[in-house]
């Protein structure tokens, strides 16, 4: 699959206005897309392994983070933002896919500047608890209803499904009272992607299969089980992008790179028309005529 560029992200964002919701994950999702519209370069290990930080990139802290109390609990807060003269990208941390918090944040959505686009997933935290499934339905059915309340028709939403865990994990997420349930969750991971897809898909919202696309890219994945390596996260970038591109009817044109390497080469158009969606062995996927196939949701999943 081919990576996009600094310029065709610039390009395609511009005079638009991103959110990006979630965990530790999506802040890495937030940052790769605040470099990637500045410059063709990659996360570094240490921007990829810092939070709460007073400024990344030219962004600023805008609550939260080092200007409270830093700490790995369900309270923990950090909302950050990057603005230029035709990029604003805006990113809230979140532990919980519905919760007192959340619901100020759809307060920001139905009161200030609407988003354009909004990349949204929680999941690892919501489910590390003893009995997590009818608590986690009944959350995103509320946070569904209510951010499709909140935002305007036009606002393209797209609900990211969890990527693969490791057996052996490390996080903040893992309190000493559920330290034993570490090497349950990849699965338990994998029966919530089935429920908030489906229901994302019925809400009407978006949903990109992450777990599917990264099944096979599991040496991307860092020591810690959970998180992720900066190629990875160019890939995400990279598919998220040209997911809106279709879904705004923009046609990118796509250089010749592989992902972890640099190479120059013929840029060509890639005519990806996003209207031949088929149900194919379960999964929904558009067709593409660059040679691939771009898997938006799957209703099997890959262990």
């Amino acid at each position: 699959m081919k990576s996009v560029s600094h310029l065709q992200a610039s390009q395609l964002l511009h005079n638009k206005f991103i959110v990006v919701l979630g965990d530790s994950i999506q802040r890495a999702v937030y940052k790769d897309l605040v470099l990637l519209v500045q410059k063709e370069k990659y996360l570094s290990l240490r921007q990829l392994r810092s939070k709460g930080e007073m400024s990344f990139e030219q962004d600023c802290l805008v609550e939260g983070g080092c200007l409270g109390q830093m700490h790995n609990g369900t309270e923990y807060k950090e909302v950050r933002q990057f603005q230029s003269a035709h990029h604003l990208v805006r990113f809230y941390f979140v532990t919980r896919i519905y919760s007192r918090y959340m619901k100020s944040i759809l307060e920001d959505f139905r009161h200030g500047l609407k988003p354009d686009l909004v990349f949204v997933n929680s999941c690892v935290w919501d489910i590390s608890s003893c009995s997590w499934v009818d608590d986690y339905k009944e959350n995103l059915h509320r946070f569904f209803d209510e951010l499709r309340e909140a935002l305007p028709e036009e606002t393209l939403v797209v609900w990211n499904l969890t990527m693969p865990l490791g057996e052996r994990i490390k996080g903040g997420f893992l309190v000493p009272e559920i330290e034993h349930k570490a090497p349950q969750l990849r699965y338990d991971v994998i029966e919530a992607n089935f429920y908030s897809g489906t229901l994302a898909d019925a809400y009407g919202m978006d949903v990109l299969d992450l777990h599917f696309q990264f099944r096979f890219s599991l040496h991307h994945r860092m020591k810690d089980g959970v998180h992720w390596n900066a190629v990875a996260h160019r890939k995400i970038t990279s598919l998220l992008l040209q997911h809106a591109a279709e879904a705004w009817g923009v046609i990118l044109p796509c250089p010749v790179t592989v992902y972890g390497e640099r190479k120059s080469g013929v840029t060509h158009t890639c005519r990806k028309i996003f209207s031949t969606s088929r149900i194919k062995c379960g999964l929904l996927v558009s067709k593409l005529s660059a040679g691939f196939e771009l898997h938006l949701f799957s209703r099997f999943f890959w262990v």
